[in-house]
């Protein structure tokens, strides 16, 4: 009898795989398009599994100032003006509100892709080949400024339709290389529905960008019947458990052709109070959850299979053995006291003797895109918070199926770090995965950077260390610099609202198992409201050596606060020196004289025998493995961004900043070392 159960169990299981299988149409992209130097199989299109070659698709896009008509909008997708007025029912040239969401109707083509990418000699030294046949939407798009590189294109410029991985694949140019004037082709992501789905009567396939606080539910509301949630999941092989991230590509199956979309039903509720609705278990914490969350749930049927099939499994595994249950043990780790200056990496908001949880309105406001873990989770990958799993203060390292993350233990209300982290999607920007409510504490997961801070790599003076100053070379330094600057770009022109990071420095820099930078700790960070470029506060909390002179004395919080961190963080860089340090003889700053890198670079850059000055300003690590001429570029950057002492206005925008450093990288990617010792092997030769 129990075998005849087990083998039943095997069979349902077979089907539900197979039935699985059959339906799917394509891979998730799961946010692995912001990895650009990586080339994943679901970034470089949809495979051509349908059952037709070519056939009617359609995309969505949200207006933009620049791309607000029909006939623009048509201009850069390449679709028919009068077809994408006619579903929309506007006019051909009506100017539509920015951030109106549109579909537009396009032609859907299997295309066979043979030739490798011309991207090879890349930092990564990956080459791809396109798909052997992808669907895909052409389009054509010529550059108009020195900023736009690949993922700005395919993520800024077209929303996240293509990828910067599948542009790279497709167009002949080194993305260095790139120059204004350029026509590059633009691969749109689009799909033919599989047999599975014409046979449950879905004909067309609409490709969605997800927006902030949108679930499958949520979107299938939106096309009045013509989809539901099911299909959406089968059609994305997405899981229970998956999460979908604002601006990526959601396959949407249609019964019908789509018409004006119903935006009401995509408008996230705004904070809700506390309702009588379904409630989920945080720790030990019980909380209650809007249905209309990120994380999406199984159709009835497949849940009823599974259940049916897990009944029989445990009925086998009953008669077969017995199963040990491990006690849990350890004792709960307890948030260090550092003051907010001393926060290690991936900290947030200092401790609060008034507040000992995350506050519940936060919690339920953040959940729709984190994963709320278990605290015997949290125990059992960090290893019951070991000691060898200790990274810094409370900071512990754990392993979740495989991949490894940073566990920090927290107390005080932490709702306004989660809030904003959650909102934010950058690949220089350390990502918050989910968090944990327990005793009081709170539990934050944050994805994992394997070789720590940068001001371990500049400062540290362990001699146990796995880093070393002299372990950073120009480019590498350089490649810092260009991806913090990026995502300061990105907090203050890209995010609505803006932020104001507010707490930069080279701690709060962490760097991946590729040396490529991070910016954490948003425990300080602070959203620009409306038409409002300042704010005043009389909380003056920061790192001293990185507050710019207006904030220290007047309280003055604005972007410019950010730029002057970063040019502090540049002369780090240069230099490896720290911000701030006292006298030459290494006094502390009461008995002895105190330097500060904002105030020595003036000296350098200033007066005469400039160049003399300046190699000796330079990290000695770096020797003379450095092009002096763009180590100049960088050192005045970095004083510009300083600015004067009274006017925060001298200071370059953040994005001028990030126009500059892209120059600066580009050349430097191509600069060779043995041109800068034959320079030198000259002058000593003159001299």
């Amino acid at each position: 009898m129990v075998r005849i159960i087990c083998n039943i169990v095997v069979v349902v299981l077979v089907l539900f795989q197979e039935i699985q299988g059959s339906s799917g149409q394509q891979t998730y992209v799961n946010n692995k398009q912001l990895d650009c130097d990586k080339n994943y199989a679901n970034t470089l299109g949809y495979v051509c599994n349908g059952v037709a070659s070519s056939c009617l698709s359609y995309l969505t896009f949200r207006s933009t100032p620049i791309y607000n008509s029909p006939a623009t909008i048509g201009y850069l997708l390449s679709a028919d003006p009068s077809q994408i007025a006619q579903i929309n029912n506007i006019s051909d040239v009506q100017t539509i509100p920015t951030d109106t969401l549109l579909i537009v109707p396009v032609n859907c083509t299997c295309f066979s892709n043979s030739n490798n990418s011309n991207n090879s000699n890349s930092s990564t030294n990956t080459t791809s080949t396109v798909s052997s046949s992808s669907y895909q939407h052409n389009a054509s798009y010529v550059l108009k400024t020195t900023s736009e590189t690949y993922f700005t294109v395919s993520n800024n410029t077209y929303e996240g339709l293509t990828t910067c991985q599948a542009m790279k694949a497709q167009n002949p140019y080194y993305y260095r290389d790139l120059l204004v004037g350029m026509r590059l082709s633009v691969p749109l992501s689009c799909a033919c529905p599989t047999s599975n789905q014409t046979h449950s009567g879905f004909n067309y396939l609409l490709t969605y960008l997800v927006n902030w606080g949108e679930s499958i539910e949520s979107i299938a509301n939106t096309f009045a019947g013509a989809a539901d949630n099911q299909t959406i999941l089968l059609a994305n092989e997405l899981s229970p458990d998956s999460i979908i991230f604002p601006f990526t590509p959601l396959l949407v199956p249609l019964r019908t052709h789509p018409t004006k979309l119903n935006t009401a039903a995509l408008s996230p509720p705004p904070p809700p109070s506390p309702p009588s609705s379904t409630e989920f278990s945080v720790g030990n914490t019980t909380t209650t959850s809007s249905p209309k969350w990120v994380f999406v749930g199984a159709g009835v049927g497949g849940a009823a299979l599974l259940l049916l099939a897990f009944s029989g499994f445990l009925f086998c595994f009953f008669f077969r053995r017995r199963r040990n249950q491990k006690p849990v043990h350890g004792s709960t780790p307890q948030p260090t006291g550092e003051t907010l200056s001393e926060l290690p990496d991936y900290s947030a908001v200092p401790p609060d003797s008034k507040s000992w949880s995350v506050s519940s309105e936060g919690v339920r406001y953040a959940i729709g895109s984190l994963t709320a873990y278990k605290f015997g989770e949290l125990q059992k990958a960090t290893g019951f918070f070991g000691e060898s799993n200790r990274i810094k203060g409370s900071v512990y390292r754990g392993s979740f199926n495989g991949d490894d993350a940073a566990v920090k233990v927290m107390k005080g209300d932490v709702s306004d770090e989660i809030n904003i982290l959650r909102q934010i999607n950058h690949s220089s920007i350390i990502r918050l995965s989910g968090f944990c409510v327990h005793d009081g504490n709170t539990y934050l997961v944050y994805e994992y950077a394997e070789n720590g801070s940068l001001s371990d790599w500049l400062h540290s003076n362990s001699k146990t260390a796995s880093y070393s100053t002299s372990n950073l070379g120009w480019k590498q330094r350089v490649q810092i610099a260009y991806d913090v600057a990026d995502a300061l770009n990105y907090l203050h022109n890209y995010t609505s609202p803006p932020y104001i990071h507010k707490n930069l420095k080279t701690s709060n820099i962490l760097l991946d198992g590729h040396l490529r930078a991070k910016v954490a700790n948003f425990g300080l960070a602070r959203s620009l409201p409306e038409n409002q470029d300042l704010q005043l506060t009389r909380h003056v909390v920061g790192t001293h050596g990185y507050m710019a002179p207006e904030y220290i004395e007047n309280g003055l919080v604005t972007p410019k606060l950010d730029v002057y961190a970063f040019g502090v963080v540049m002369l780090e860089l240069l230099s490896g020196r720290e911000a701030a340090r006292g006298g030459r003889n290494g006094e502390d700053e009461e008995d002895g004289e105190e330097e500060l890198l904002s105030a020595t670079i003036r000296q350098v850059l200033g007066g005469q025998n400039v160049r003399d000055k300046l190699r000796g300003f330079i990290d000695p690590c770096l020797g003379h493995q450095y092009p002096l001429d763009l180590a100049y570029s960088l050192a005045q950057l970095a004083k510009n961004c300083i600015g004067t002492r009274d006017d925060l206005n001298s200071r370059p925008a953040m994005a001028e900043v990030f126009m500059t450093l892209s120059k600066i990288l580009s050349s430097s990617m191509d600069w060779d070392p043995s041109d800068e010792l034959e320079h030198s092997r000259s002058l000593n030769s003159g001299r």
